[in-house]
Protein backbone atom coordinates (compact mmCIF):
# COMPACT_ATOMS: atom_id res chain seq x y z
CA UNK A 1 0.00 0.00 0.00
CA UNK A 2 1.22 3.40 -1.32
CA UNK A 3 1.69 5.29 2.36
CA UNK A 4 4.56 6.70 4.35
CA UNK A 5 3.07 5.82 7.67
CA UNK A 6 4.43 2.77 9.38
CA UNK A 7 1.92 0.20 8.88
CA UNK A 8 1.80 -3.07 10.99
CA UNK A 9 2.26 -6.78 8.89
CA UNK A 10 -1.39 -7.69 10.24
CA UNK A 11 -3.12 -4.54 8.93
CA UNK A 12 -1.34 -4.83 5.36
CA UNK A 13 -2.56 -8.34 5.05
CA UNK A 14 -6.15 -7.35 5.88
CA UNK A 15 -5.59 -4.60 3.41
CA UNK A 16 -4.10 -7.02 0.46
CA UNK A 17 -7.20 -9.25 1.34
CA UNK A 18 -9.78 -6.79 1.00
CA UNK A 19 -8.57 -5.34 -2.02
CA UNK A 20 -8.80 -9.09 -3.71
CA UNK A 21 -12.17 -9.14 -2.10
CA UNK A 22 -12.83 -6.14 -4.14
CA UNK A 23 -11.57 -7.11 -7.47
CA UNK A 24 -12.83 -11.12 -7.18
CA UNK A 25 -16.09 -11.28 -5.12
CA UNK A 26 -17.19 -7.35 -5.75
CA UNK A 27 -15.67 -7.34 -9.44
CA UNK A 28 -14.57 -4.18 -8.80
CA UNK A 29 -12.34 -1.98 -11.28
CA UNK A 30 -8.55 -1.46 -11.19
CA UNK A 31 -9.40 2.70 -10.77
CA UNK A 32 -12.01 1.87 -8.31
CA UNK A 33 -9.70 -0.50 -6.24
CA UNK A 34 -6.91 2.68 -6.47
CA UNK A 35 -9.43 5.47 -5.37
CA UNK A 36 -10.13 3.28 -2.29
CA UNK A 37 -6.14 2.62 -1.42
CA UNK A 38 -5.86 6.48 -1.85
CA UNK A 39 -8.38 7.14 0.79
CA UNK A 40 -7.93 4.31 3.45
CA UNK A 41 -3.42 5.25 2.78
CA UNK A 42 -4.62 8.85 4.01
CA UNK A 43 -6.75 7.71 7.14
CA UNK A 44 -3.86 5.15 7.84
CA UNK A 45 -1.62 8.31 7.22
CA UNK A 46 -3.37 10.55 9.40
CA UNK A 47 -3.62 7.92 12.66
CA UNK A 48 -0.05 7.47 12.65
CA UNK A 49 0.50 11.24 12.55
CA UNK A 50 -2.42 11.34 15.13
CA UNK A 51 -1.08 8.90 17.90
CA UNK A 52 2.48 9.48 16.85
CA UNK A 53 2.34 5.18 16.65
CA UNK A 54 2.84 2.39 14.29
CA UNK A 55 -0.90 1.71 13.26
CA UNK A 56 -1.99 -1.85 14.19
CA UNK A 57 -5.46 -4.22 14.28
CA UNK A 58 -5.44 -2.97 17.84
CA UNK A 59 -5.17 0.79 16.55
CA UNK A 60 -8.20 0.33 14.64
CA UNK A 61 -10.28 -1.73 16.54
CA UNK A 62 -9.71 1.58 19.16
CA UNK A 63 -10.57 4.09 16.84
CA UNK A 64 -13.79 6.28 17.93
CA UNK A 65 -16.22 8.77 16.15
CA UNK A 66 -13.69 11.81 16.91
CA UNK A 67 -10.85 10.19 15.74
CA UNK A 68 -12.90 9.95 12.12
CA UNK A 69 -14.48 13.58 12.54
CA UNK A 70 -11.02 14.63 13.64
CA UNK A 71 -9.44 13.07 10.37
CA UNK A 72 -12.33 14.58 8.16
CA UNK A 73 -11.88 18.19 9.91
CA UNK A 74 -8.31 17.86 8.77
CA UNK A 75 -8.95 16.83 4.92
CA UNK A 76 -11.10 19.98 5.22
CA UNK A 77 -8.53 22.21 6.68
CA UNK A 78 -6.42 21.46 3.49
CA UNK A 79 -8.38 22.22 0.92
CA UNK A 80 -10.22 18.82 0.37
CA UNK A 81 -13.79 19.16 -1.51
CA UNK A 82 -16.53 17.85 0.72
CA UNK A 83 -17.24 15.21 -2.10
CA UNK A 84 -13.93 14.12 -1.94
CA UNK A 85 -14.17 13.65 1.85
CA UNK A 86 -17.45 12.09 1.69
CA UNK A 87 -15.94 9.13 -1.30
CA UNK A 88 -12.87 9.06 1.41
CA UNK A 89 -15.22 8.41 4.36
CA UNK A 90 -17.21 5.98 2.18
CA UNK A 91 -13.82 4.00 1.61
CA UNK A 92 -12.85 3.76 5.25
CA UNK A 93 -16.22 2.33 5.97
CA UNK A 94 -16.20 -0.23 3.40
CA UNK A 95 -12.51 -0.95 4.97
CA UNK A 96 -14.12 -0.92 8.42
CA UNK A 97 -17.37 -3.29 7.12
CA UNK A 98 -14.20 -5.98 5.32
CA UNK A 99 -12.08 -6.14 9.04
CA UNK A 100 -15.37 -6.39 11.41
CA UNK A 101 -16.81 -9.17 8.77
CA UNK A 102 -13.56 -10.74 7.91
CA UNK A 103 -10.61 -10.24 10.42
CA UNK A 104 -12.21 -10.20 13.62
CA UNK A 105 -12.46 -6.50 15.14
CA UNK A 106 -16.00 -5.22 16.49
CA UNK A 107 -15.81 -1.61 16.10
CA UNK A 108 -18.87 -0.06 15.05
CA UNK A 109 -18.24 3.75 15.41
CA UNK A 110 -16.48 4.08 12.12
CA UNK A 111 -19.73 3.16 10.77
CA UNK A 112 -21.74 5.56 13.00
CA UNK A 113 -19.95 8.83 11.41
CA UNK A 114 -22.20 10.70 9.27
CA UNK A 115 -21.12 12.12 6.26
CA UNK A 116 -20.09 15.60 4.97
CA UNK A 117 -23.32 17.23 4.02
CA UNK A 118 -23.34 17.77 0.28
CA UNK A 119 -24.94 21.04 -1.43
CA UNK A 120 -26.81 19.93 -5.01
CA UNK A 121 -25.40 22.01 -7.86
CA UNK A 122 -27.56 24.36 -9.10
CA UNK A 123 -28.83 24.31 -12.47
CA UNK A 124 -27.51 26.91 -14.62
CA UNK A 125 -30.03 29.45 -14.71
CA UNK A 126 -30.63 31.13 -18.46
CA UNK A 127 -30.19 34.83 -18.40
CA UNK A 128 -32.99 37.31 -18.90
CA UNK A 129 -33.26 37.46 -22.74
CA UNK A 130 -32.99 33.23 -22.45
CA UNK A 131 -35.82 33.37 -20.26
CA UNK A 132 -38.22 36.29 -22.36
CA UNK A 133 -37.27 33.77 -25.25
CA UNK A 134 -38.44 30.70 -23.79
CA UNK A 135 -42.02 32.74 -22.68
CA UNK A 136 -42.54 34.07 -25.48
CA UNK A 137 -42.16 30.97 -27.74
CA UNK A 138 -44.45 28.76 -25.17
CA UNK A 139 -47.11 31.08 -26.13
CA UNK A 140 -46.90 30.42 -29.62
CA UNK A 141 -50.04 28.15 -30.77
CA UNK A 142 -48.34 27.64 -34.09
CA UNK A 143 -47.92 23.50 -33.41
CA UNK A 144 -49.79 23.14 -30.94
CA UNK A 145 -54.00 24.16 -29.69
CA UNK A 146 -54.31 27.48 -28.48
CA UNK A 147 -55.42 26.96 -25.14
CA UNK A 148 -52.34 24.06 -24.50
CA UNK A 149 -49.98 26.57 -25.36
CA UNK A 150 -51.58 29.59 -22.97
CA UNK A 151 -51.00 26.85 -20.27
CA UNK A 152 -47.82 25.89 -21.08
CA UNK A 153 -47.22 29.77 -20.95
CA UNK A 154 -48.93 30.48 -18.02
CA UNK A 155 -46.92 27.39 -15.91
CA UNK A 156 -43.48 29.10 -17.03
CA UNK A 157 -44.93 32.61 -15.90
CA UNK A 158 -45.65 31.58 -12.16
CA UNK A 159 -42.53 29.70 -12.26
CA UNK A 160 -39.72 32.69 -13.48
CA UNK A 161 -42.40 35.09 -11.96
CA UNK A 162 -42.87 33.82 -8.77
CA UNK A 163 -40.47 31.32 -8.30
CA UNK A 164 -42.54 27.82 -7.86
CA UNK A 165 -41.76 24.76 -8.30
CA UNK A 166 -43.07 22.83 -10.89
CA UNK A 167 -45.13 20.99 -8.27
CA UNK A 168 -46.00 23.54 -6.71
CA UNK A 169 -47.62 25.53 -9.72
CA UNK A 170 -49.24 22.40 -11.78
CA UNK A 171 -50.85 21.90 -7.41
CA UNK A 172 -52.95 25.20 -8.14
CA UNK A 173 -56.73 25.17 -7.99
CA UNK A 174 -58.83 26.62 -10.11
CA UNK A 175 -59.65 29.07 -7.49
CA UNK A 176 -56.66 30.16 -6.53
CA UNK A 177 -56.29 32.89 -9.48
CA UNK A 178 -58.74 34.91 -10.40
CA UNK A 179 -58.96 38.50 -11.91
CA UNK A 180 -57.96 40.56 -8.78
CA UNK A 181 -55.78 37.98 -7.54
CA UNK A 182 -52.33 39.68 -6.07
CA UNK A 183 -51.10 37.42 -3.73
CA UNK A 184 -50.67 32.88 -4.29
CA UNK A 185 -50.75 31.07 -0.83
CA UNK A 186 -48.54 27.89 -1.80
CA UNK A 187 -48.15 24.68 -0.05
CA UNK A 188 -44.67 23.51 -0.46
CA UNK A 189 -42.20 21.32 0.46
CA UNK A 190 -42.75 20.14 4.02
CA UNK A 191 -46.09 21.52 4.23
CA UNK A 192 -44.79 24.84 4.74
CA UNK A 193 -46.94 27.64 3.81
CA UNK A 194 -45.78 30.74 2.28
CA UNK A 195 -47.37 33.78 0.33
CA UNK A 196 -46.02 35.01 -2.93
CA UNK A 197 -46.76 38.08 -4.36
CA UNK A 198 -48.69 37.52 -8.05
CA UNK A 199 -47.20 40.18 -10.99
CA UNK A 200 -50.16 41.43 -12.81
CA UNK A 201 -48.35 39.76 -15.78
CA UNK A 202 -48.24 36.32 -14.56
CA UNK A 203 -51.74 36.36 -13.32
CA UNK A 204 -52.34 38.08 -16.79
CA UNK A 205 -51.27 34.69 -18.46
CA UNK A 206 -53.10 32.35 -15.93
CA UNK A 207 -56.46 34.19 -16.56
CA UNK A 208 -55.65 34.09 -20.34
CA UNK A 209 -55.48 30.49 -20.23
CA UNK A 210 -58.52 29.88 -17.97
CA UNK A 211 -60.49 32.42 -20.70
CA UNK A 212 -59.62 29.63 -23.88
CA UNK A 213 -59.49 26.34 -21.51
CA UNK A 214 -62.04 24.34 -22.84
CA UNK A 215 -62.53 21.74 -20.45
CA UNK A 216 -61.57 23.52 -16.87
CA UNK A 217 -63.74 22.98 -13.87
CA UNK A 218 -64.51 25.19 -11.24
CA UNK A 219 -63.15 25.22 -7.05
CA UNK A 220 -60.63 23.15 -6.45
CA UNK A 221 -60.42 21.36 -9.21
CA UNK A 222 -56.42 21.41 -10.96
CA UNK A 223 -56.01 24.13 -12.72
CA UNK A 224 -53.51 22.76 -15.20
CA UNK A 225 -55.37 20.05 -17.07
CA UNK A 226 -54.26 17.44 -19.92
CA UNK A 227 -56.11 16.67 -23.15
CA UNK A 228 -58.39 14.52 -21.34
CA UNK A 229 -59.24 16.93 -18.60
CA UNK A 230 -56.96 15.46 -16.02
CA UNK A 231 -54.40 17.28 -13.79
CA UNK A 232 -51.34 17.90 -15.93
CA UNK A 233 -48.25 15.70 -14.76
CA UNK A 234 -44.56 17.39 -14.69
CA UNK A 235 -43.13 14.67 -17.56
CA UNK A 236 -45.85 16.82 -19.99
CA UNK A 237 -44.28 20.23 -19.42
CA UNK A 238 -40.74 18.95 -19.11
CA UNK A 239 -41.22 17.47 -22.69
CA UNK A 240 -42.51 20.94 -24.08
CA UNK A 241 -39.67 22.42 -22.45
CA UNK A 242 -37.34 19.97 -23.71
CA UNK A 243 -38.48 19.77 -27.28
CA UNK A 244 -38.37 23.64 -27.36
CA UNK A 245 -35.16 24.31 -26.36
CA UNK A 246 -33.90 22.38 -28.76
CA UNK A 247 -36.10 23.98 -32.10
CA UNK A 248 -34.34 27.22 -30.16
CA UNK A 249 -30.73 26.39 -29.62
CA UNK A 250 -31.26 26.84 -26.22
CA UNK A 251 -28.56 24.98 -23.62
CA UNK A 252 -29.76 21.61 -22.37
CA UNK A 253 -29.43 23.31 -18.34
CA UNK A 254 -32.72 25.29 -19.39
CA UNK A 255 -35.57 23.27 -17.31
CA UNK A 256 -38.68 24.10 -15.91
CA UNK A 257 -36.47 24.01 -12.72
CA UNK A 258 -34.06 26.38 -13.94
CA UNK A 259 -36.99 28.86 -14.71
CA UNK A 260 -37.55 28.66 -10.62
CA UNK A 261 -33.88 29.43 -10.42
CA UNK A 262 -33.84 32.32 -12.79
CA UNK A 263 -36.49 33.85 -10.67
CA UNK A 264 -33.91 33.46 -7.58
CA UNK A 265 -30.35 35.30 -9.81
CA UNK A 266 -32.37 37.89 -11.64
CA UNK A 267 -34.01 39.32 -8.24
CA UNK A 268 -30.56 38.69 -6.63
CA UNK A 269 -28.86 40.84 -9.41
CA UNK A 270 -31.42 43.59 -9.64
CA UNK A 271 -30.73 44.27 -5.68
CA UNK A 272 -32.86 41.95 -3.43
CA UNK A 273 -31.94 40.99 0.02
CA UNK A 274 -31.22 36.87 0.23
CA UNK A 275 -33.84 36.89 3.06
CA UNK A 276 -36.71 38.54 0.88
CA UNK A 277 -35.65 35.77 -1.59
CA UNK A 278 -35.82 32.81 0.94
CA UNK A 279 -38.94 33.70 1.74
CA UNK A 280 -40.35 33.91 -2.40
CA UNK A 281 -38.37 30.28 -2.93
CA UNK A 282 -40.32 28.84 0.56
CA UNK A 283 -36.71 27.81 1.46
CA UNK A 284 -36.35 26.98 5.31
CA UNK A 285 -32.98 27.37 5.78
CA UNK A 286 -31.19 30.76 4.13
CA UNK A 287 -27.66 28.60 3.83
CA UNK A 288 -29.57 27.29 1.06
CA UNK A 289 -30.55 30.90 -0.21
CA UNK A 290 -26.80 31.51 0.06
CA UNK A 291 -26.12 29.35 -2.54
CA UNK A 292 -27.11 31.56 -5.39
CA UNK A 293 -24.84 34.13 -4.63
CA UNK A 294 -22.11 32.20 -6.14
CA UNK A 295 -24.40 31.46 -9.08
CA UNK A 296 -24.62 35.32 -9.29
CA UNK A 297 -21.01 35.96 -8.44
CA UNK A 298 -20.23 33.36 -10.87
CA UNK A 299 -22.55 35.51 -14.00
CA UNK A 300 -20.51 38.40 -12.76
CA UNK A 301 -16.96 37.42 -13.18
CA UNK A 302 -17.95 35.80 -16.51
CA UNK A 303 -19.45 38.91 -17.35
CA UNK A 304 -15.83 41.03 -16.35
CA UNK A 305 -14.09 38.21 -18.44
CA UNK A 306 -16.13 38.96 -21.60
CA UNK A 307 -16.22 42.63 -21.19
CA UNK A 308 -13.16 44.30 -19.37
CA UNK A 309 -10.38 45.36 -21.74
CA UNK A 310 -7.60 44.20 -19.03
CA UNK A 311 -9.60 40.55 -18.60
Amino acid sequence: MATSAPIARDVQLQIQSWTARLAGVQRASNHSINGYLRDVSSFLAFLFRHQAATVTLSTLQAIEERDVRAWLAWRRSVGLAQSSNARALSAVKTFFRFLNSDAGLNNLSVLQVSGPKLNKPLPKSPNEEQADSTLEALNDAAERAEWIAARDHAIACLMYGCGLRIGEALGLAVQAIGEETTTLTIRGKGDKTRNVPLLKVVRDAVMAYKHICPILGEGKAPLFIGLRGKPLQPAVFQRTLRTLRRQMGLPESLTPHALRHAFATHLLSRGAELRDIQELLGHSSLSTTQRYTHVDATRLLDAYNKAHPGA
